[in-house]
């Protein structure tokens, strides 16, 4: 099928498994953590959602927690792709959310960002090469196997939203989510899967 028969790409998400700090809510930027068993379980059961599409392109980021998720998946043969790694978390690599607002209870990543780290704007502008790299494919299925906030950034910039509107798409461990198009205007289809 040529891109002019099914028209605009997809860009399928895929959230890697659990790890030990994706479970107790800490912080995971670049320290390169391997799944937990239940994480591996539920990289082997999104195989379940993913098998049956025909992806054109599938990109996973290089941290060993996303590749060994884009394997058990059925993708083993995935294209490391550097932009596509999580948000460098800085002075907050590690700790735990719910303990900064002990600290500043108005805190959110979203608006404070991350001492040390990545801008919202710096992680930003990854994604939208990733979006340039889907739309300009050639294929009819783009996917990306990543990280919670990056996918959550990547998703507002496919819709053309500011980086900090990621902020509303909450997205589990190994999760699918189908970004794709009402008619030209670029859509969420499917979230969570």
């Amino acid at each position: 099928m040529s891109v002019e028969e099914f028209g605009l790409p997809k860009l399928w998400l895929l959230r890697h498994g659990e790890t030990e700090w994706s479970r107790s809510g800490q912080y995971t930027g670049l320290t390169d953590l391997p799944l937990t068993e239940e994480g591996e379980q539920q990289a082997r059961d999104a195989k379940s959602t993913l098998g049956a599409i025909d992806f054109g392109l599938v990109l996973t980021s290089p941290l060993q927690r996303a590749r060994a998720t884009a394997t058990l998946a059925g993708f083993p043969e995935a294209i490391v792709e550097p932009n596509a790694v999580e948000w460098n978390y800085g002075d907050y690599e590690g700790i735990r959310s719910a303990d900064l607002r002990r600290e500043n209870p108005d805190y959110l990543i979203w608006t404070h960002g991350v001492p040390h780290g990545e801008t919202l704007d710096e992680v930003a502008g990854r994604a939208d090469q990733i979006v340039a790299r889907a739309l300009s494919s050639g294929v009819e299925n783009v996917l990306v196997v990543a990280h919670g906030h990056f996918c959550r950034i990547l998703t507002a910039r496919w819709l053309g939203l500011a980086p900090a509107e990621g902020r509303h798409f909450i997205l589990g461990t190994a999760k699918v989510c189908r970004l794709g198009w009402d008619k030209k205007t670029p859509a969420v289809e499917a979230w969570g899967l």
